[in-house]
């Protein structure tokens, strides 16, 4: 028999809704949420409550309560990406058409900038940041020192003309995975590859159409954080660090990872309903599923899940991931976000779970440097807000 699921507390889920006991318990007299008790008192579904939430989001999103509160916060113009009709658009071009192209060559028309390699002297001072690091350091621990490396073996780096932008955006792209631990290779996808020991066709061109897919995706966080620095001035590789603090958060990349332990829970046997239970009591929300800009399956897991079943251990990955989406749609009507895909990538190429950190990283990286080159060619300490006083 079925060992029933594990369920909220009554604190956990006002928590995971960000409201007071009194107002959880409102909804539950409005019929908007259910509970059950018992004598250790109420307790709610998980999966519900993630239903719920996204449902709130979804309504809230469209009617801030104050001018300076909510989302967004503020519009910043771009001609790098964009979502129209549930498809993600590079400078007006489909990215899922682009994926059979070479990585570099991609970032080589989205910069409008000739490709030039990253030198071994700062490819020498990457890996030794790297290889200083405990040997429990994770993928943006890595990330983090080799960027530290580069930056340190630079001293044009304060330079914010284009030509200099572009050639520090080329050394990171083309250096950080040879400081991973990969080999020097035109390709970028198969030089990354390297970094995790593994060269098959399949799932270097997978690993290359995640890399394109992930290049940019409206002004997400880490990216807005890039373009901050950037108003101030700060040189590429700092900039490209204030996006990689952004980004390693619970809520942004780090949430492919949170996936893959998730994928891998029901790879390992775990019913995706109890996997997923578990998941959400952090209070971060289901990872891998739903995205504010798709009413359905996000575009950029929609064209990369057809490559995956032909990785090594394709087949049994994208049987788990069938099984956590359908029972994700049936309880909380969400649908599969690239962390999903990111995941099953990992997985069906048998590489560790923190390497879709890394995949996604190198890959929106391009878009942090077209980023930050437009945000030069604007006037500088733009993006600096007033603060409102709201204290005694």
């Amino acid at each position: 028999m079925t060992a029933p699921l594990p369920r909220l507390t009554a604190a956990q889920a006002a928590a995971r809704l960000g409201v007071k006991p009194q107002t959880l318990y409102a909804y539950v007299s409005r019929g908007l949420v259910t509970r059950e008790r018992d004598a250790r008192g109420s307790t709610f579904d998980a999966l519900e409550l993630e239903a719920f939430a996204a449902g709130r989001r979804r309504t809230a999103g469209r009617t801030p309560t104050h001018p300076t509160t909510g989302m967004p916060l503020g519009i910043v113009q771009t001609d790098i990406a964009d979502i129209e009709d549930g498809e993600l658009l590079y400078r007006g071009r489909r990215a899922r058409d682009l994926i059979d192209q070479p990585f570099a060559e991609v970032v080589a028309w989205l910069w409008g900038a000739e490709r030039i390699d990253a030198p071994d002297t700062a490819i020498g001072s990457a890996r030794a940041m790297v290889e200083a690091l405990p040997p429990h350091a994770g993928a943006m621990d890595r990330l983090r020192a080799a960027l530290t490396g580069f930056a340190a073996d630079d001293p044009l780096r304060h330079d914010t003309a284009p030509t200099t932008l572009h050639r520090i955006g080329w050394t990171l792209l083309t250096g950080l995975p040879v400081a991973l631990g990969g080999d020097a290779q035109l390709d970028v996808a198969r030089s990354l590859a390297g970094a995790w020991g593994v060269s098959d066709g399949p799932t270097v061109r997978a690993i290359n159409a995640a890399l394109i897919l992930l290049i940019d995706h409206d002004l997400a966080v880490s990216t807005f954080a890039a373009r901050v620095a950037a108003s101030a001035r700060a040189d590429g590789y700092a900039a490209v660090g204030a996006a990689l603090g952004a980004a390693d958060s619970p809520l942004h990349i780090a949430a492919a990872t949170r996936t893959s332990r998730l994928l891998t829970q029901v790879r390992r046997g775990r019913e995706p309903e109890r996997a997923l239970a578990d998941a959400v009591q952090d209070g971060n929300g289901i990872p891998g599923f739903g995205h504010p800009l798709y009413s359905g399956v996000d575009d950029r897991a929609d064209a990369l899940f057809p490559l995956l079943a032909q990785l090594p251990d394709g087949e049994g990955t994208m049987d788990a991931v069938t099984r956590l989406s359908d029972t994700v749609a049936a309880r909380a009507h969400a649908r599969p976000n690239v962390d999903l895909a990111l995941a099953a990538l990992a997985s069906g190429a048998r590489l560790p779970d923190d390497a879709a950190s890394s995949i996604f990283v190198v890959g929106r990286l391009a878009g942090w440097i077209a980023h930050i080159a437009a945000e030069y060619a604007e006037a500088p300490m733009r993006l600096r807000p007033r603060g409102e006083y709201v204290g005694p």
